[in-house]
């Protein structure tokens, strides 16, 4: 069955890439520095360093010779349903080597509340009930489904034999019912046993805030999908800077050593230095 999703209205944008996946590039940019935010791997995974109350977008370019859609959800929720994330629900469609930057929680066709960094507890999924899985954007990616022409084999004179299916006869709908959730008790205890295992933390965990409205046009087109399942996930965890120190996920660097200065408050310069140069 044909579904409607959403096509952007492209902005161009010039930045240069710390971007992960196949199918398409997925970059975290820094909306206030206009930076794109250094990918740093770490036991399978893949983290980025967001500033608390910085506004980011997530940049999709697709890198395929075809249209692919994009599933996106933010902290365990859908960027434009405001569902608890699932594969079966919607996304943004891509044309061939079309890059979009997603600024924020999608509100309508024309706005959008902007994503920005924030502590945990005041994130859109904390406020909505939904704190478990604060702290990592998840984007799957779906291959489009090719419709083949339809061939009319030849009339039998003994019957009126039926013609295969016309392109146009609608189609049966993929289920894409959510398998069913982990019962509560389980879920508490995976949690507590989250908790034991993370380390101290200097600073508050990051989430993302459901933040000011901006202007950000879409449109509704059909797409089909090649299979009920991704075929490309990517995951970026995120947290503060700080943070992923604690974490080990970021090397400390040593500052730089200088020898002890007896007269650490004495003035060494007395008259006018040389210009550079001589």
């Amino acid at each position: 069955m044909k579904s409607a999703w959403l096509a952007m209205a492209l902005v161009g944008i010039t930045i240069k890439a710390h971007a992960l996946g196949d199918l398409a590039d997925v970059e975290v940019f820094d909306r206030d520095t206009g930076c794109v935010l250094t990918t740093y791997g770490h036991r399978g995974e893949y983290w980025v360093a967001g500033r608390p109350g910085a506004r980011y977008s997530i940049v999709i370019h697709n890198r395929q010779g075809e249209r692919i859609l994009a599933v996106t959800a933010v902290d365990g929720v859908n960027i434009i349903s405001g569902e608890t994330g699932a594969w079966g629900q919607t996304g943004y469609v891509f044309a061939p080597g079309e890059k979009y930057e997603i600024t924020g929680w999608r509100k309508s066709q024309r706005e959008v509340a902007d994503f920005n960094f924030t502590a945990a507890s005041d994130s859109y999924a904390a406020r909505t009930g939904r704190p478990a899985n604060v702290g990592v954007i998840g984007v799957a990616l779906f291959r489009e489904k090719t419709i083949q022409p339809a061939i009319t084999p030849p009339r039998r004179l003994e019957s009126d034999a039926p013609r295969l299916q016309s392109l146009d006869a609608p189609r049966a709908p993929a289920s894409t019912a959510a398998p069913a959730p982990a019962p509560e008790s389980l879920a508490r205890s995976a949690a507590a046993e989250a908790a034991r295992a993370a380390p101290a933390l200097p600073m508050a965990k990051l989430g993302t805030g459901h933040g000011t409205l901006e202007a950000s046009y879409v449109r509704e087109v059909p797409f089909e999908r090649l299979s009920s399942t991704p075929s490309e996930i990517i995951r970026i965890r995120y947290d503060s800077f700080e943070n992923l120190v604690a974490m080990g996920v970021v090397e400390r660097r040593p500052k730089p050593w200088s020898p002890p200065n007896p007269f650490p408050d004495s003035e060494t310069q007395k008259y006018v230095p040389d210009p550079p140069g001589g």
